[in-house]
């Protein structure tokens, strides 16, 4: 069904898209949610620039830099994973125009990456978006090489996968699956390019002051992989996995099983068959390590793109068809953007639990339900705690000899976002806060957090070790993750403090 391009309209039926795209990730989330614990994180991680931290690569904490430069406030935070976003749906649009996908196909891509998962995806400044992202991009960079064979491809292909390597190791995972589905088909003669291994010499360059770094750190992501198989992927079910890829695009699955049946029996798209065993073995991947199933979805802009233009072929110019295909899937997403999106209260999804559970949506990292989302839960508390903590920094009378130490990263990134002192530096023992631990200074007096069923709640542990403790206050939000976590105000160090954390941080590295 060919058409005449008119450039200029498809330019601003973009641009429409991508402003839609800004306005729903801002609109559909409820004022009464705070930053994600992941996001203080990296927002910290950018005042600690290094080439590599314990949980992710470097990428994310320059972006960081650019955000704390801006002011740091929540417009900005969530500005960078929108635009990710943007950039996402822009280059399935491209795909769509180097399959020779006319105005409605590119409109039919757009509209299926607005109405699914990846507007979720977008409103956490997390990897996760820009994953999304190098994964499309490295895509479309080998469609276009297979398509035209000119050698720039690779070179671009090689920037967004030392990007993408950058930014999340997650990326690896693809690589694995496009290599055995480019050499069992005519493909491989792309390994008789001598570009292609210069390309893969730029991305390795791009990638090195990571990979320097974690030998440096003696591997800390292999700690960290472990860490998270123990902790969480161990209550991943490998029928989750397959169903949460459909329940993903619940509203417009039909478009990327277009994709997957058009790469299967649509003659013309036999050249690109390797999209599809990548997909499959990308997929098989993943399953077979228990991977957690929103690891995927890197994979499904391209089938997306694919998809649009097999339908149009199929549908031709019965444009009451696409009519109807538009009313299902702006109304159905009508429907469950209050699953999909934060646009509820907790009140409300207490409410709706039932609506919930069926999809899902209540089940944490611990394979158990509870009242929100665990994402929900992690945007809820994090005011009221630094504001406890608040109160317990004032009550020191030297600032400078005082540590704000916490039980996990989250605790350490909120306090440091949300308190009214700029200059608390609240630290932890998890993650890479274990590292940012300031002690040039005698420590005189030590302001706790503890999570809650803390064991020793009168803190009879540090009572030789302190003139006076008080307990300051202790999160009430019913519907935070981080409810019952409790503050102390230990004053008077008996001891030497400096040393005693010092071994302690040490014993923690040693673990890590």
């Amino acid at each position: 069904m060919k058409e005449k391009k008119s450039p200029f309209l498809e330019t601003i039926i973009l641009s429409g898209f991508i402003l839609l795209k800004f306005v729903l990730s801002y609109a559909l989330v409820n004022n009464v949610y705070e930053l994600h614990r992941d996001e203080f994180l990296h927002l910290d991680q950018g005042r600690h620039l290094a080439a590599g931290f314990t949980s992710i690569p470097p990428l994310t904490a320059i972006f960081s830099v650019i955000i704390n430069l801006l002011g740091g406030s929540v417009f900005w935070v969530k500005f960078f994973p929108t635009l990710f976003g943007a950039l996402t749906m822009l280059f399935a649009w491209q795909i769509v125009d180097a399959l020779k996908g006319n105005l409605i196909a590119k409109c039919l891509v757009a509209l299926a990456y607005l109405c699914s998962v990846y507007l979720r995806i977008n409103i956490l400044y997390q990897p996760n978006s820009f994953d999304v992202l190098a994964w499309t991009a490295i895509y479309y960079c080998l469609l276009k090489y297979f398509e035209d064979q000119q050698i720039k491809y690779l070179y671009y292909f090689a920037i967004w996968l030392g990007l993408g390597f950058l930014n999340k190791y997650n990326v690896m995972f693809l690589v694995l699956g496009i290599l055995p589905a480019v050499l069992i088909l005519p493909n491989r003669k792309i390994f008789q390019n001598k570009h292609l291994y210069f390309s893969v010499l730029l991305a390795f360059l791009i990638i090195s002051p990571n990979v320097i770094w974690q030998i440096g750190h003696h591997f800390p992501v292999i700690s960290h992989m472990k860490e998270l198989a123990e902790t969480q992927l161990v209550n991943v079910k490998r029928s989750d996995f397959f169903k949460e890829q459909i329940l993903f695009f619940i509203n417009v699955v039909f478009i990327w099983l277009a994709g997957f049946i058009g790469l299967a029996i649509y003659k013309p798209f036999r050249k690109h068959l390797w999209v599809l065993f990548s997909y499959i073995f990308t997929i098989s991947i993943f399953s077979y390590f228990n991977a957690k199933s929103y690891y995927a979805l890197g994979l499904y802009p391209v089938l997306l793109a694919f998809g649009s233009v097999y339908l149009t072929i199929v549908i031709g110019r019965k444009y009451v068809i696409y009519g109807l295909l538009v009313v299902l899937t702006v109304g159905s997403f009508y429907y469950i953007v209050p699953i999909l999106m934060p646009v509820y209260s907790p009140i409300e999804i207490v409410q709706h639990k039932k609506r919930f559970e069926k999809v899902g949506a209540l089940r944490w990292e611990d394979g158990k339900n509870h009242n929100l989302p665990q994402d929900y839960a992690d945007m809820l508390g994090w005011k009221e705690l630094a504001a406890i903590v608040d109160s317990a920094y004032a009550k020191v009378k030297d600032k400078t000899a005082v540590v704000v130490r916490t039980d996990n990263y989250g605790q350490a990134g909120a306090i440091n976002y949300y308190s009214k002192f700029k200059n608390i530096d609240a630290v932890s023992y998890n993650a890479d806060y274990l590292y940012w631990f300031k002690m040039d200074k005698p420590i005189k007096d030590l302001i706790l957090i503890r999570e809650a069923g803390e064991s020793d709640p009168e803190r009879k542990k540090e009572q030789p070790l302190f003139e006076k403790i008080t307990k300051i206050g202790e999160l009430r939000n019913t519907f935070a993750r981080e409810k019952g976590t409790t503050v102390f105000l230990l004053e008077g160090a008996k001891i030497d403090i400096n040393t005693r954390l010092k071994l302690e941080i040490e014993e923690r590295k040693h673990d890590h």
